[in-house]
């Protein structure tokens, strides 16, 4: 998870950098509406939290920018306006929450969860930071570009995914992806292991090797 924090109080940036952190998420800051906009057309971002009132640029300005390049990022709108107007003209420009300070870092981060966890759903995506796949599409990204699977290595990474931080046998994986009257043997999967990690980059250490029995996709939000 990368989230960009849109604050001009440092202050409060820092607290919120501080939960973030508990919840080992990436994250960068920016102190004006100008500056996010820069940095999200540079960046990829899971989230970002966006005060309202900022100089150079306001938050509803900074949003509005923003949905020019970028439809889909989520937006939490932070700001000490709690004004039904205020409010309303967040959600009009395509926010998906609305926070008012002074507010509990606890709620943030639940509704910061709320929010991707929603936007994974809808988009059937499944998305670990920079490794995103599109289960419409069948199609795997890194940092923004098409990597080319086999179409046993997708279904490999797929059912890995679809077992997040569960040990998987090699006997499982040789059964739910190739089938039980399938005549191969335990080598077929660590070959294509081997080949599905090389594709992924830096990424490839989020399938560990469980020694003497299988692998499993290891990724801790």
């Amino acid at each position: 998870m990368n989230v960009l924090i849109v604050d001009d109080e440092v202050l409060i940036r820092n607290v919120i950098k501080e939960y973030l952190i508990l919840e080992n998420y990436d994250y960068d800051e920016a102190e004006n509406g100008k500056e996010a906009v820069d940095k999200v057309k540079k960046n990829n971002f899971d989230i970002v939290i966006m005060d309202i009132m900022m100089p150079i640029m306001d938050g509803y300005q900074s949003v509005k920018e923003i949905r020019k390049f970028n439809k889909n990022l989520p937006f939490l709108m932070l700001s000490a306006r709690s004004e039904e107007y205020d409010k309303l003209l967040g959600f009009d420009l395509g926010i998906d929450d609305y926070v008012t300070k002074p507010f509990s870092p606890k709620e943030l981060i639940a509704r910061i969860k709320a929010i991707t966890n929603r936007k994974n759903i809808q988009s059937s995506k499944y998305i670990f930071e920079d490794l995103v796949i599109d289960l419409d599409a069948h199609e795997v990204f890194v940092e923004g570009k098409l990597i080319n699977l086999t179409p046993k290595e997708y279904e490999l990474l797929i059912y890995l995914v679809e077992n997040k931080n569960i040990v998987l046998t090699r006997e499982q994986l040789l059964s739910n992806i190739w089938g039980y009257d399938f005549y191969g043997d335990d080598r077929t999967i660590d070959t294509h292991i081997k080949t599905l990690r090389s594709n992924l980059g830096k990424y490839r250490d989020l399938i560990k090797t469980i020694r003497k029995v299988g692998y499993k996709f290891e990724f801790k939000e």
